[in-house]
């Protein structure tokens, strides 16, 4: 899809799961959008990935009126939101694999997907893990810290950890996308 940029594809994943439930004003919509980082919303966000939505029809925004208040623009899914949504959350691209929003919004929806899209998605990132391992170990490498246990060492190695410890967790979710399926 053209119109989803790879930086916003886990906003939009985001932003449709919650359409999916009904019909939303953009101020409820923006509330209710809990990103994984728990980074907040901003209309400078949420907007446009509307406009793109509607642009592509996977949305439809209706103008409802209440008396006494200013017009809201209410935002429902159509069937090619439906369709969008399933795509995005099928796949997880290697140019986007590295970034923990955009794999854990897949991964919360694991459920609704196949043992082969739910391998794909572990696949990429595992291989972006171990991108990011490579990396970080040859910067350890090439480090001439004058004493061991500095602090750019330190947090060269406490990253290095993180990684060894997720790519055994992705390794084990893995195998329980494996067990889930029999």
């Amino acid at each position: 899809m053209t119109y989803v940029t790879l930086d916003d594809m886990s906003l939009d994943i985001i932003i449709l799961s919650v359409l999916r439930g009904g019909p939303v004003h953009g101020y409820e919509l923006k509330r209710r959008v809990q990103r994984p980082t728990l980074t907040p919303l901003s209309n400078n966000s949420l907007y446009p990935a509307l406009r793109r939505f509607e642009e592509a029809g996977a949305v439809v925004k209706r103008v409802e009126t209440i008396e006494g208040r200013p017009p809201r623009n209410v935002f429902a899914m159509t069937e090619r939101g439906h369709e969008l949504f399933r795509e995005l959350i099928a796949t997880l691209p290697a140019d986007v694999a590295g970034k923990d929003e955009e794999f854990l919004a897949r991964l919360s929806f694991f459920a609704e997907l196949t043992v082969a899209e739910r391998h794909g998605i572990l696949d990429a990132r595992a291989a972006a893990l171990a991108a990011q391992a490579d990396q970080l170990e040859s910067l350890v490498e090439q480090m001439n810290d004058p004493e061991p246990g500095t602090w750019r060492t330190e947090a060269a190695r406490h990253l290095l950890d993180r990684i060894w410890r997720e790519r055994a967790w992705v390794a084990d979710l893995a195998q329980k996308a494996d067990e889930n399926a029999r």
